[in-house]
Order: C-alpha cells, then sequence, then structure tokens
C-alpha cells in the first residue's frame, strides 16, 4: 500500500502501479459517489491553477498614484503653497470621489469577466455513481475516473488504465514540440492536448498538486491591444500632445508679461487634467465588459476581450455547414448493402465500431437506429475487445471483435473512401463513388463500413447514409447578414454534391470550389478563388489556413468558425476565431469566441452586438475630441486675449471630473446598428471632432462678451458664467456627438441621460448658489442653459453639412488614388 492522495509526489506516481493507485485512492474502475467526490472537494479544493490576485487595497490606492491623479496632487500642492485651502481641499476630495467611482467600476468589469472565465472553464466525462457524466473540470477530485479523447486539454495528472494508446502534445509543459505516445500505466499531465487516441484515466492530482501547478511560474497573459485600442491610444496621445503645445504657450505669455509662476504652474496643471482623457481606461474596461455580458446572454462567451472590435469589422464569415447551418442532429437514411450483407448486417457491424459513452453525433445516430431495428440488440452477444478512436487523417474508427464462437475480427467505419482503401476488391469502387454521388445529391453524408473475414482480409460491407437537415433560422439568418454587408462562405470536408444541395437550399450561391483549387497554386491565383468562391467542399483543416489567410491578404476582416482540435491554427490566423457549440477543447483555446448554442444566428447576434460597441466607443472619442479642443483652446486663447483666467483651477477640476463620471454610462447607450461593417476611420473622426469643438469654442467666446459687455459681471461670477457654460454645453455636445443624424434620431439610455441629468444639476446648484464658487443666482444659470440649448442645436444642424464634406472629400481623395 503507498501513500494516501494527498502526500504523493510526481515520481510516486509514475512507479505507482494502477491497482496500487486505485486502492490508495479508495476507488474502483465504476468511479466514486457524488457524496464521496463532495466530502473531497471540501478537503482537497477545486481543479484550477490559483493566479496572483491583486490586494483590492492595493488597487485602490493605483487610483490615486498615475499620471493624472499625480497632476490633480501637485495642483493641490500648489494650492496650499499659494494659501488657496479652499480649493486645496475641494481638489482633494473630487479626486477622492473620482478615485473611488472609477475603483467600483472597473471592479464591477472585473466581476463580469471572471464570470464569463467560469462559464468557459473545461469540461470533462467523468464517471459518478457508476455513470457517465460532464461536469467542470474544477470539480475533478482525486479518485475519479474520466474519459480524455481527441481534442481534450487534459484537466488533471491522471494515470491511465483503459485503452489502446495516445498522442500528446506536451510543449505547453516542457517546451517539446514534438507529441508524446502514452500508454495504459503512463503519467497524462494536466495542461497537455490529446492530439491522437482515446483512454480512460485516473485522477490522482489537481490544481497546484498537479505537475503543471508546482513548476509553471504563472504570468499574467500579455493583452493584445486591438486596432480601436492603439486608436484611442493615439487620440490620446494626440490630445496631450496638444495640451502640452498650448500649456508651453501660455507659460511663454505669462514670462512676457511677468505672471506668477506659482499661479500659472497650477493653471496649466489643471489645464493638463482637462486635456487628458482620465476617464478612458474606465470607459474601454466598462463598455468591454457589459459588452461582453450581453453577449454571454446571447450564447456567445468572449475569451478575448479585444474580439468584440474586430468583430464589429467582419465582412466575410466562413461557416462550417455541420451544426452552424445545418442542425447536426444526425439521422440515418437510407442503408445500401454490399454482397451478400444485409441491412442488419450493415447496422451491427457499424454499431460494433460505435462507443455510445463518447457521445459522438454520428454513434449516437448509428445506434439509435440500430436499436430500433434490433441490430443492437444482436451485437450484445459480441464483444469488442480493442476500440481505436477516429482519427482525422485516415478518416475512420476501427475496433477488434471476438464473435460468439470466440473468433476474432476487425470493423472500421469511416469516410467511403478510407474504407475502400482496405478493400482489396476494387470491383467495388465503381458502386461506392457512384452511391455517394447519388445520395449526396439529396444532401446526405455517407459512412463506409467494412470488416475482415477469415482470413483477414476486408469486406466493404456497405454505405449507411446520415442526414443533417439545414437549421430552421440559417436561411432567413444568412438574408440579414447579407443585409448588414456580411458574406458568408460554407466551408465544408462533406462532398461537393452535399455542399451544393445545401447552399441551393439556404440561397447562399452554387459557387462551390473543391478544396483542392487552393492547393499548389501562387498567393495571387489563391486570392482570386477565394475571393470568387461561394463556399468550399472536401475541406482539411490545412486548407481553411489558407482560406483565411487569402481573403485577409484581399483586405477582409474575417470571421472563422470550427470545432476540431486541428481547426485550431485556422481559428487563431482568423481576425475573430469562433469556437462552435460543442467544440473541443483545444478549438475552444485558440478561439477568439466561444458559442454555447449551435447555430449561425447566434454569430450574426453577436456580430450585432459588437457593432454597437463599437458605435458607443466611436461616440466617445468624437466627444472626448470635440470637449477637449472646445475647452483648451477657448482657455488659451482667453488669457492670450483678455489677460485673465475665464475659469479657476477648481472650476476646471470640477469640470473635468463631473463630465467625466456619467460618461462611464456609456456602456450601456442605446446606438443604432451599422448596416455595414466598421471600420475604425480616424479622419473622419478627427474632422467631425474638430468641426463640433471649433462651434464650441465660438459659442463660448460669445457668451463671454454676453457676461462682460452686456451682464457687466465681476471676475468671479464671469468665470462661473462661463464654468456653468462649460459643463452645461459639454453634455449637450455629447447628445450631438453620439448620432450620425439628429440628436433625436436614437434616443439615449435612461441610465446615461439620468446620470448626466443629475452631474448637470449638481453643476447648476453650485453656481446659482455660490457653493465653491462665486454664485451668479438662478436667473443667470437658467440664461446659460438656454443659451446653450441654443447652441446645442446649431451644432446639431451643422453636424450633417460637416459629415457630408469630410465623406466627399474622402469619395475624392480615394478616386484620385
Amino acid at each position: 500500500m503507498i501513500k494516501l492522495y494527498k502526500s504523493l509526489t510526481a515520481d510516486e506516481i509514475k512507479k505507482a502501479s494502477v491497482e496500487d493507485l486505485f486502492s490508495s485512492l479508495s476507488t474502483g474502475k465504476t468511479g466514486i459517489s457524488s457524496q464521496e467526490a463532495k466530502k473531497r472537494l471540501e478537503e482537497y479544493g477545486y481543479n484550477e491553477i490559483e493566479e496572483k490576485k491583486i490586494n483590492p487595497l492595493r488597487k485602490l490606492f493605483g487610483y490615486f498614484w498615475g499620471p493624472i491623479p499625480f497632476m490633480i496632487e501637485i495642483a493641490a500642492v500648489i494650492s496650499a503653497i499659494i494659501s488657496h485651502w479652499e480649493d486645496f481641499w475641494v481638489i482633494m476630495s473630487l479626486l477622492l470621489i473620482n478615485g473611488t467611482v472609477a475603483f467600483f467600476q472597473e471592479h464591477k468589469a472585473d466581476n463580469a469577466i471572471n464570470l464569463l472565465k467560469q462559464k468557459l472553464s473545461i469540461r470533462s466525462r467523468v464517471l459518478r455513481d457508476g455513470k457517465w457524466v460532464e461536469l467542470s473540470s474544477r470539480d475533478l477530485v482525486p479518485g475519479d475516473v474520466i474519459r480524455i479523447r481527441l481534442g481534450d486539454i487534459i484537466p488533471a495528472d491522471a494515470k491511465l488504465f483503459d485503452g489502446e494508446y495516445f498522442s500528446v502534445d506536451e510543449s505547453a509543459l516542457t517546451g517539446e514540440s514534438l507529441p508524446v505516445e502514452k500508454h495504459v500505466e503512463d503519467v497524462a499531465y494536466s495542461g497537455s492536448i490529446v492530439q491522437k487516441g482515446e483512454m480512460s484515466a485516473l485522477v490522482v492530482s489537481t490544481g497546484m498538486r498537479t505537475f503543471f501547478g508546482k513548476t509553471a511560474k504563472l504570468v499574467e497573459e500579455a493583452r493584445t491591444k486591438s486596432h480601436f485600442q492603439k486608436a484611442l491610444v493615439k487620440i490620446g496621445d494626440y490630445l496631450i500632445a496638444l495640451a502640452i503645445g498650448l500649456v508651453v504657450l501660455v507659460f511663454l505669455v505669462a514670462m512676457f508679461r511677468h505672471g506668477g509662476l506659482l499661479e500659472t504652474l497650477q493653471f496649466a496643471l489643471v489645464l493638463m487634467i482637462a486635456s487628458i482623457p482620465a476617464a478612458l481606461p474606465a470607459v474601454l474596461s466598462v463598455t468591454m465588459a457589459v459588452g461582453a455580458t450581453v453577449l454571454a446572454k446571447k450564447q456567445a462567451l468572449v475569451s478575448k476581450l479585444t474580439a468584440i472590435e474586430e468583430m464589429a469589422g467582419v465582412d466575410i464569415l466562413c461557416a462550417d455547414k455541420t451544426g452552424t447551418l445545418t442542425k447536426n442532429d444526425l439521422s440515418v437514411a437510407d442503408l445500401v448493402t454490399f454482397d451478400r450483407f444485409t441491412d442488419s448486417d450493415l447496422l451491427m457491424f457499424a454499431s460494433l465500431a460505435s462507443r455510445g459513452e463518447d457521445t459522438d453525433h454520428i454513434d449516437n445516430a448509428i445506434l439509435t437506429r440500430a436499436k430500433t431495428s434490433g441490430a443492437l440488440e444482436k451485437s450484445k452477444s459480441y464483444k469488442q475487445l480493442s476500440f481505436k478512436p477516429f482519427d482525422p487523417v485516415i478518416k475512420r474508427v476501427e475496433a477488434k471483435i471476438e464473435d460468439p464462437s470466440g473468433k476474432e475480427f476487425a470493423v472500421s467505419k469511416g469516410a467511403p473512401q478510407s474504407i475502400l482503401a482496405l478493400v482489396l476488391n476494387k470491383d467495388d469502387t465503381s458502386k461506392v463513388d457512384e452511391n455517394v454521388r447519388r445520395l449526396a445529391a439529396k444532401g446526405f453524408r455517407s459512412l463506409g463500413v467494412a470488416r475482415t473475414n477469415l482470413q483477414g482480409i476486408w469486406e466493404f460491407v456497405g454505405i449507411i447514409s446520415l442526414h443533417d437537415p439545414p437549421r430552421d433560422d440559417s436561411k432567413d439568418t444568412i438574408r440579414t447578414a447579407k443585409t448588414m454587408g456580411i458574406d458568408i462562405k460554407m466551408i465544408t470536408g462533406d462532398h461537393m454534391d452535399i455542399a451544393k444541395e445545401i447552399a441551393r437550399e439556404l440561397n447562399l450561391g452554387t459557387n462551390i470550389q473543391d478544396a483542392s483549387q487552393i492547393i499548389d497554386k501562387t498567393d495571387k491565383e489563391i486570392q482570386g478563388v477565394v475571393e470568387q468562391a461561394d463556399g468550399f467542399a472536401q475541406v482539411f483543416p490545412e486548407h481553411k489556413y489558407k482560406i483565411v489567410g487569402a481573403l485577409q491578404a484581399n483586405g477582409h476582416i474575417v470571421g472563422m468558425t470550427g470545432d476540431g482540435v486541428n481547426d485550431a491554427p485556422a481559428l487563431k490566423k482568423a481576425d475573430v476565431g469562433i469556437a462552435v457549440f460543442g467544440a473541443t477543447d483545444v478549438a475552444k483555446s485558440a478561439a477568439h469566441i466561444v458559442l454555447t448554442q449551435p447555430g449561425i444566428s447566434v454569430i450574426i447576434d453577436a456580430i450585432k452586438e459588437s457593432r454597437k460597441i463599437f458605435q458607443r466607443m466611436n461616440n466617445y472619442a468624437i466627444y472626448r475630441i470635440s470637449e477637449t479642443i472646445r475647452v483648451l483652446f477657448f482657455l488659451v486663447f482667453s488669457i492670450i486675449a483678455f489677460s485673465f483666467y475665464p475659469i479657476t483651477p477648481l472650476m476646471i477640476v470640477l469640470l473635468a471630473i463631473l463630465n467625466d463620471v456619467p460618461i462611464m454610462t456609456i456602456a450601456y447607450d442605446n446606438v443604432k446598428i451599422s448596416s455595414s461593417p466598421e471600420r475604425w476611420n480616424m479622419r473622419k473622426v478627427l474632422g467631425i471632432a474638430t468641426g463640433l469643438g471649433m462651434i464650441g469654442v465660438v459659442s463660448t467666446f460669445v457668451l463671454l462678451y454676453i457676461g462682460m459687455n452686456v451682464f457687466d459681471l465681476k471676475t468671479g461670477s464671469l468665470q462661473s458664467l462661463v464654468y456653468l457654460k462649460l459643463s452645461v454645453a459639454g453634455h449637450m455636445l455629447f447628445f450631438v456627438a453620439r448620432t450620425r443624424g439628429h440628436f433625436w434620431t436614437v434616443k439615449p439610455a435612461l441610465k446615461l441621460f439620468l446620470a448626466i441629468i443629475t452631474t448637470q444639476m449638481i453643476a447648476t446648484i453650485i453656481t446659482a448658489q455660490g457653493i465653491l464658487v462665486p454664485a451668479i443666482g438662478w436667473y443667470n444659470a437658467l440664461f446659460v442653459w438656454g443659451y446653450a440649448f441654443a447652441w446645442f442645436l446649431v451644432t446639431d444642424f451643422v453636424k450633417g453639412p460637416i459629415y457630408k464634406l469630410l465623406e466627399h472629400k474622402g469619395l475624392n481623395l480615394r478616386n484620385s488614388k
């Protein structure tokens, strides 16, 4: 007897026999009970690698120590040095409020992402209470019996005890690129990938006690920035550079006029605060997290957040036929027998080459038909001695069988051409080809079945046809996709005639090409073929990779669906890799989005939601640039022209914080879905933002003139008047920026609207009543609201011609190239 499971080392697991481990772990080959599993889970812990977690207090502290908070803190210190204590305490209070709000918003976003990660966890086939069930891999405990198949990521360290062999990729653990062959009594390590074969195993170590958990130094995954994130960073850099240039100008003017250095420095700092998009990280995090949560409700789990933006730009979707365009609800249709064999023989031999516990769609269809015909009952007198699972290279399954008399023979089922290759009697070739074509014309897939005779010679038993009808929603969804500017290309490994029949039924177009058309051709020739084709038949995984690459070379943003282990390279190469419902663990890990429901409608829903998210971020970018231009240019030119500061540093901090906090609710805003794929157009964004911002500059200068010469306000009240106008007009500007048409064409989300109204009411009360700033009275405050609203209408009507001018210039620019 060896040590109890909690004390087992990796060497002891290797040296111990399977029987010793079963005894040590107090379990049998029928697994453990659910009650015992629960007890061990409480004692041993969940099967998961613990990630390094950041202390919440440390994370909260991070919001008060960075470039932007640091500048605010310096401004507060300067306020104290020059004895502006009121400004000091208000600035510090606002900094605390802003940091706390940002912390809780991002904390909420992190929780949403963690929930998605749990939904994406690997699932395992486990023997509990003597029955095969599917459980989350995190619930595995030592003593569990699991079934590991092609395409699985091994969920725990386990000792293999049943099955012929399998080949695993242990490169994530050892760095060795070549696959390792495993047999009974070998140890399969957590994190390795099954490339071939199928075996049962006894779980020995889980979580941090696995080989991977003990030896791997986990580091946070490097997050790739999406095109949109890079664009927003460029916008931030542009605004900061603009602010620095204007601040330098302010300093030069102050030095020329012999102004106070500390006062100028304080104003310069808060000017930088106003120009830097401080809310950008929080807006990005919250918008992406909220979007990912919405996508999860639509049965699309996002494993890489950058895929949300990429999906908005997808203009070609390469969709698998089986399970995406069709129901993946296989049923046996026609049976074709050869020579002396009967339908019952065909179904019986096919059943002997199947395993019900693997829950394979093809096996289930065959076993169901065999059960209703009585062939399954007949097969029970035979014994399955060994089983070689489906190999995607040779495209067939093989099993060794013992008949009631004790004689042994082999059975195999798989692609008709692969089965035909086993048979010496080549007279069957024409009959097989003819029947495969005939069945394919009906939209049926064909499966060949063969067995060996007493001399060990393979005999072709017959063909089983399988029917997988198109999904009820596929035709309408494809029509919707076309109206959204998305071209769908069907990708299938099935026969050409099957592909054409399904394409005809779904109105996809019948220019279906054989995948051999992209072999041994130049890149340019391949690009021409894939561009014109409506789909591809008889596709192998390496063909998918070439198809994606050719489409990307033609300037397309490509979405690719897949489910198998060999689809992983194409899923990774695609701009958006989509693991369809029922995909292998390897396909899920390679994909950007994992579907938890079959069908193409889920993908189209996800694209619609991604376009909404893109629109929200695009609206935010236009608003943020416009707002910065509006405030910066007005303040700097006021200093130069009138030799005074039109608002105080405290007012700038108030403006930055009160305007940024409600903008975080942009993640929930209503937007109009674009009828074409979204692409980041920096020229248009900068053009429209500059136009809207300059209108704001002009309107504020007009108000400044009214305040100075009509209302004859003193400096303090004039500054409060200008501050209220900048605050109110700033959020009115957002209502202009958030729509391509007039502001009333898309109703804002209630959460966003209430957040903006609340903050602007606070700004109005502050200025009208004289809280923290000089009072202007309710009459002047209401005048500012009316004045801002009038310019809001002017800006909204001018916006349309600006868009048309930019689009006209863009068209001329493209035509001139």
